[in-house]
């Protein structure tokens, strides 16, 4: 066999699968190493649309498919990709992805993607997808990338969820307020007035409070981490 036939032989070959488990991908995915509160990624999307519970539900929803989709995508391809240009390979399928996303919005929830606007296409520029890519989807199987996606997925819609709850509580005293332009007209019921007051606390509807509540929830993570390695 000739060094070229070996060469492409060994690039045909997947990769096994490293010592991973899905308890661990969990557990790194949602709480140990959650993308939004311990590594700090994506934070343009997670503070500037997380003002209601619906536009975070919306990022969330969208950013979750996209980790999904493109970690199963290219962990399908990972064998026949080259090295040298595997990162342009890999923002072109997150690209497809996004644009998919936003079509979709466009589509059927057309509120919600006005209100989202210009962050629904910055998805393709999130670091938590191409960094899902690079570090695991590219080295692991499909099942394994796909779960890992999930979790990812859902550790930081988690945070987005928390972040819009409580941002939308203190600014306007509600709760799901246009969840509609999310789920459809028959939602409208979902959304609760939690309390009426002539002024509300209009600071964590502006970027300053959105750090300000961010802080305070990485803060409460780090404190619970203490007490239970005690």
């Amino acid at each position: 066999m000739s060094e070229r036939q070996t060469e492409v032989t060994t690039q045909q070959i997947p990769p096994k699968d490293p010592a991973v488990s899905y308890t661990e991908i969990a557990w790194q995915g949602v709480w140990k190493n959650n993308p939004g509160i311990v590594q700090l990624l994506g934070l343009c999307p997670l503070l500037a649309v997380t003002n209601t519970v619906t536009n975070a539900l919306g990022l969330g929803i969208a950013t979750l498919f996209v980790l999904i989709a493109s970690n199963t995508l290219i962990s399908l391809i990972r064998s026949y990709v080259p090295q040298a240009i595997r990162i342009p390979i890999f923002v072109m399928i997150i690209a497809s992805l996004v644009t998919c996303v936003q079509l979709l919005m466009n589509a059927f929830t057309y509120e919600l993607y006005l209100s989202l606007g210009i962050f629904i296409p910055l998805i393709v520029t999130n670091c938590i997808i191409i960094g899902r890519a690079e570090s695991f989807a590219s080295k692991n199987s499909v099942k394994y990338a796909a779960f890992d996606g999930l979790m990812v997925g859902l550790g930081f819609s988690l945070v987005l969820i928390l972040l819009g709850a409580s941002r939308e509580i203190l600014a306007q005293g509600t709760l799901f307020a246009g969840i509609d332009a999310l789920l459809g007209d028959w939602a409208k019921e979902l959304t609760l007035e939690l309390y009426h007051a002539d002024s509300h606390f209009l600071l964590a509807a502006l970027p300053p409070g959105a750090f300000m509540i961010m802080g305070l929830i990485i803060a409460l993570k780090n404190k619970i981490d203490q007490r239970v390695s005690k």
